[in-house]
């Protein structure tokens, strides 16, 4: 299966990624302690610098993403439906990041629905609304290809 649909929309709407997988435990997957460094690519480089707790709500993690500082916060958790992080300190003037998992039966579909605004007001989003979708959409497709690793080995 693991198809991959991509709805890119503006700035201050949403960006829409959904992969299929072949796996009745996709969320079991994002629990895992190490899901978030399995699932960030090489490039920009993505550390770690301190982390509390799984997905559950009131998680807070710190990263350096590259030479950015990004602080989110779990703000939301329904077990085998959905989690929420929220950028608390960073790059963004508004960051949501919905991670929602319907069972389809025979497979899993992951939607990520991601909710932002850039610093700068609509110019700057509307001039930036590529490169920030460009970097999203070439993340988005190297967590399908390690998602879709993974269930194959399950």
């Amino acid at each position: 299966m693991g198809e991959s649909v991509e709805q890119l929309q503006g700035p201050g709407d949403e960006l829409r990624h959904e992969d299929h997988q072949e796996h009745d435990d996709e969320l079991g997957n994002h629990e895992r302690d190490d899901a978030l460094q399995l699932l960030s690519p090489p490039f920009p480089p993505v550390r770690i610098i301190s982390k509390t707790g799984g997905i559950q709500v009131g998680t807070r993690v710190e990263l350096r993403i590259g030479f950015v500082s990004w602080v989110a916060l779990h703000i939301a958790y329904e077990p085998n439906v959905l989690f929420i992080d929220e950028q608390i300190r960073g790059p963004f003037a508004r960051w949501v990041h919905r991670h929602e998992f319907e069972d389809l039966g025979c497979a899993t579909r992951l939607t990520d629905r991601i909710d932002y605004m850039v610093r700068g007001g609509p110019w700057i989003n509307a001039i930036s609304r590529w490169l920030v979708h460009g970097g999203l959409y070439q993340m988005f497709q190297y967590r399908h290809r390690v998602t879709k690793q993974f269930c194959e080995k399950a």
